[in-house]
């Protein structure tokens, strides 16, 4: 495969895996084939609670919704961008940001409810606190011995 000329990354273009292709030739409509290094997160254990930094550079706090569900805490970043081909200063040549969304989903317990999360963003790092919960135990198995 070569590289394109009018591509963001020459070598981007040469050491794409084949196989991590979609329909839209490897690219995502929002981020293309950059949308893997979205949402980066830093997970820190600080004793009592889990601390997260995820980032979503060029969201605003209200395209990002976060929710707790069957113990997943699941982050949706979702963008939308005016189609018009016009504007007042003249017609775009080159239109690279589109409409899109983005999602990514953490297994945080049963026993953590929505209100036990504390959620921040600022500039472009979406910021949340999820307290540590004493997990059910699972009932252990024991077998009966079969004599033989």
């Amino acid at each position: 495969m070569m590289p394109s000329i009018f591509g963001e990354n020459m070598f981007d273009d040469w050491f794409d895996f084949p196989f991590e292709r979609s329909l839209l030739n490897g690219r995502n409509a929002l981020y293309g084939k950059h949308e893997k290094n979205l949402m980066k997160t830093d997970i820190r254990d600080t004793g009592s609670s889990y601390e997260l930094d995820i980032d979503l550079p060029g969201f605003q706090k209200d395209e990002i919704k976060a929710k707790v569900e069957n113990g997943y805490l699941t982050v949706r970043a979702e963008k939308g961008v005016d189609k018009d081909e016009k504007s007042e200063k003249g017609a775009y040549i080159r239109r690279e940001r589109y409409v899109g969304q983005c999602t990514r989903s953490f297994f945080i317990g049963e026993g953590v409810s929505q209100s036990d999360v504390r959620a921040k963003f600022e500039d472009g790092i979406l910021k949340l606190s999820i307290p540590k919960k004493e997990q059910p135990k699972l009932e252990e198995k024991k077998y009966i011995a079969i004599e033989g």
